[in-house]
């Protein structure tokens, strides 16, 4: 029988990578809002118009990420809880959900680590595909990318 705190808590998922680059470049192209609009989409039908970020704890971000048909969009947000450069972030988003992304500098590589609090509309696999589809992009952008 489970009790009513087992029954609340939120089932997390994580994701994760490993970027050909370093952690500095990986934590700039994952805070920087002229960065973020080139990689966090999940598919190549969708595209981030617009990003804001303001890194710190206490402060918010925003990503528009919208269908390339303009068939449907949504902004993904919230407010950062803790930040410490070129290694860890955490983050509320707008319906409640936490986020910690830890970032592991490894001879050169950044390990990413990505761990979310699931939704209950769609399926643990469905999210975490998702997800880890944006990762993987975010991945390729950071390791093809050159100048700042």
């Amino acid at each position: 029988m489970l009790t009513s705190m087992e029954t609340s808590k939120k089932e997390t998922i994580t994701v994760e990578t490993i970027v050909h680059a370093p952690v500095e470049k990986v934590w700039k192209y994952w805070t920087e809002p002229k960065h973020i609009t080139r990689w966090s989409n999940a598919s190549d039908d969708w595209h981030a118009p617009k990003a804001e970020n303001d890194l710190g704890a206490g402060g918010k971000f925003l990503t528009r990420m919208e269908a390339k048909d303009a068939s449907f969009g949504f902004d993904f947000s919230g407010v950062y809880d803790e930040v410490r450069q070129h290694e860890f972030i955490s983050y509320t988003m707008g319906d409640g959900r936490k986020v910690d992304i830890t970032f592991n500098s490894q001879e050169g590589d950044t390990k990413v680590v990505e761990t979310f609090e699931a939704e209950t509309t769609n399926s643990i696999k469905m999210q975490q595909t998702g997800w880890q589809s944006i990762l993987d992009n975010f991945k390729k952008y950071s390791e093809a990318a050159q100048g700042d």
